[in-house]
């Protein structure tokens, strides 16, 4: 038992210590896919590789004030001082080998973590479009025909192919231990590619300020632990209503912290015609599956005015 005069300051130490450990569960320090966890060493190695400089040069700072201060009267004073070849040698050499060790972990890490580079694996992926809404996330899983709201679910240790874009304002998907974010923008379409090494649920969220309902923009990403856990999932989704341009125009009313839903069915083209909303019909119909015509009306049926909620 430790015996002293100041209990109160060490159980505050301790609580206070327990706090900050407590924030290294479900971020980006705790990656549960391979992306985060390429992340996690990159961010490590940049890290400790930066401080073999910074550290040096603040206890040499401190080093020197001690030393050379003014009620130090051992300490060599030399007004003429000018050069010193060795010290220039060091401040020089030293960082040029560590600038040169990032330079080549960030072109290699640049592109191996590219968003939009397809993960390698053996195992087929699952398509995902998200559209961001006010404020809420429409998931929508092309090959099924199903979609939900503000719940993801895929199998663990199965590529995630999304492609992101916005009927609102501009915001970010991320999701903390699976890999970075990425922003959804109306009219344009971006991707990611994220996979989860092992069963879980892991935190969602917008990482842009998007408006009032912002801090409740949240979603679960639910990887399960087979593919048949999954099935079930999408048995259980396709027991919901369909999502066609009326139940999507309701969802573009502005809601804080929404609940879950599930669509049974979903328009075809849905998400290529919200991209087509605001591309004056300069969006391709290739990838949609639609004729230019067909997503024109698709497009054209979406841009009801939603019913703001105050």
């Amino acid at each position: 038992m430790i015996n002293s005069k100041h209990p109160r300051i060490l159980r505050g130490l301790a609580l206070g210590a327990a706090a900050l450990l407590s924030g290294c569960q479900g971020g980006i320090l705790d990656p549960k896919g391979q992306v985060a966890a390429d992340e996690k060493s990159l961010i490590i190695t940049a890290t400790v590789l930066m401080l073999l400089v910074v550290v040096p040069v603040i206890l040499m700072t401190l080093g020197f004030a001690w030393k050379y201060r003014a009620s130090n009267k051992s300490a060599t004073y030399d007004p003429k001082w000018s050069h010193s070849g060795k010290i220039e040698a060091v401040v020089w050499i030293i960082p040029i080998i560590i600038v040169s060790f990032l330079a080549v972990i960030t072109w290699n890490s640049t592109h191996k973590l590219d968003p939009y580079r397809p993960l390698d694996s053996a195992v087929k992926p699952i398509n995902v479009q998200v559209v961001s809404l006010d404020w809420k996330w429409l998931f929508i899983y092309p090959d099924l025909n199903i979609a939900s709201v503000n719940q993801l679910v895929f199998p663990a240790n199965t590529p995630v192919n999304f492609k992101i874009t916005s009927d609102a304002a501009m915001n970010s998907f991320f999701i903390p231990q699976l890999g970075g974010q990425i922003y959804s923008m109306a009219g344009m379409q971006t991707k990611l590619h994220l996979i989860a090494n092992e069963p879980g649920s892991y935190d969602g969220m917008s990482a842009n300020y998007s408006g009032a309902g912002f801090s409740g923009m949240k979603f679960k990403a639910t990887a399960t632990a087979t593919p048949a856990e999954f099935d079930a999932w999408v048995k259980q989704v396709r027991s919901g209503k369909p999502l066609d341009a009326t139940s999507y125009a309701q969802l573009l009313n502005q809601s804080e912290n929404n609940p879950v839903q599930h669509f049974s069915s979903v328009t075809p083209g849905l998400f290529y015609g919200v991209l087509n909303k605001y591309m004056a019909g300069h969006q391709t119909s290739m990838e949609s599956g639609l004729s230019p015509i067909q997503l024109a009306a698709l497009s054209k049926s979406l841009c009801k005015t939603p019913v703001v909620k105050e």
